[in-house]
């Protein structure tokens, strides 16, 4: 199969993953309809091309959180990594590396924080949930400081699961689940074999590290069910601000009033995110929630976006839009899904040829010459 986008990664991911999983990364909540316009208003976004500006000497670099790094692009936490490639945290991390980006693991990984920082040589985050299980977030966050990680990603938007139909329908919930797994990965042998024999062990690796047992699928399914808490406020969160030395990010800001909540609390960044159309539909779409945001408090902390980004343009027209940075998430596990490591570092050097190309045909040079000035007057 000929790759030149992540939709040909999608494409590929589709026909190597059993169902349940590539339903789980490509699905969203309810009927989907914030996961369709994340990708469709993004796209939507007119850029002004210019002509004659003199743009030979270009540079993707860029400084988030006081480190340089060679694209403005973080690979964002996504619980499971583990399952989509043999080890799959350790993969896209070491990808992430050698591309000069940071990689943030998430919470729910497969690979534990130690086993992914040991082999590791760039820079490590981590995403950490609201949980009622305050034992385990003080647990994780020692392990974090402990394993050099440098910046902290607190996700806000998952007091409760969101309403996942194609979960239930795919086997990843719902009834007869575990026999249904079974039967799907028999159907992909390729993944049986490199992931599901060789990967092991398959459970949630940082979970398992704190409760001193193995954790499988369904105790992933039950821990987080179990766990999220829905009476959690900005003052609970204090001890965690103190705790906590290095950069803070808030994930899950979709709302300029929240965005000033958190410049209150002392973060330095958030990320506008809809948790990738996965928790609440009918909510904006990260493209039109940002402007406004920015507008705000973009030059009270930094700001970053993930949600619909398919392509370096589509980074481009988020940087123009407010964003300093974007989170990358489906798009990089479509490539570790298709082709692991390989893929990935494949991926962000099709994403920074597109970024490359978007810059020259709209006359920039530098990332901080991106802004709203690269709109069309409609698209502001």
């Amino acid at each position: 199969m000929i790759i030149s986008s992540a939709s040909d990664y999608r494409a590929a991911a589709k026909h190597k993953l059993p169902r349940f999983l590539f339903d789980y990364i490509d699905g969203g909540a309810y009927a989907e309809h914030t996961l369709g316009a994340n990708t469709a208003d993004l796209s939507s976004i007119s850029l002004r091309q210019r002509i004659l500006r003199k743009v030979d000497d270009l540079s993707l670099e860029t400084t988030l959180f006081g480190q340089s790094q060679a694209l403005p692009v973080v690979l964002s936490p996504v619980g499971l990594t583990g399952m989509y490639a043999r080890r799959g945290e350790v993969q896209a991390a070491k990808a992430a590396a050698n591309k000069g980006i940071p990689f943030c693991l998430s919470t729910v990984s497969v690979c534990p924080l130690e086993e992914v920082a040991a082999q590791t040589p760039g820079p490590l985050w981590f995403q950490l949930y609201v949980l009622k299980d305050r034992g385990f977030m003080r647990n994780v966050l020692e392990r974090a400081q402990a394993a050099g990680v440098t910046t902290l990603v607190f996700t806000v938007d998952m007091p409760t699961p969101g309403a996942r139909y194609r979960d239930a329908h795919s086997g990843m919930s719902g009834p007869y689940a575990s026999p249904r797994r079974i039967l799907q990965a028999m159907g992909k042998p390729q993944w049986a074999f490199d992931v599901g024999l060789r990967g092991r062990p398959h459970d949630l690796g940082n979970v398992s590290r704190y409760l001193g047992k193995a954790t499988s699928l369904e105790d992933y399914v039950g821990w987080l069910a179990k766990n999220f808490d829905p009476s959690i406020s900005w003052q609970d969160l204090e001890w965690i601000r103190e705790f906590w030395q290095g950069p803070m990010i808030i994930k899950g800001i979709l709302d300029p009033d929240d965005a000033k909540d958190a410049v209150r609390f002392g973060a330095n960044g958030i990320v506008v995110s809809n948790h990738g159309g996965r928790q609440l539909d009918g909510v904006l779409s990260t493209a039109r929630a940002l402007p406004r945001i920015a507008q705000q408090v973009g030059s009270d902390l930094t700001v970053l976006v993930d949600s619909g980004i398919r392509s370096g343009l589509d980074v481009v027209r988020m940087l123009a839009l407010g964003a300093r940075g974007v989170l990358l998430g489906r798009a990089a596990v479509y490539a570790l899904a298709a082709a692991g490591q390989g893929g990935v570092e494949n991926l962000l050097d099709i994403f920074a040829q597109e970024m490359r190309v978007a810059m020259t045909l709209t006359g920039v040079t530098r990332i901080d010459q991106i802004d709203a000035s690269n709109l069309v007057e409609d698209a502001r």
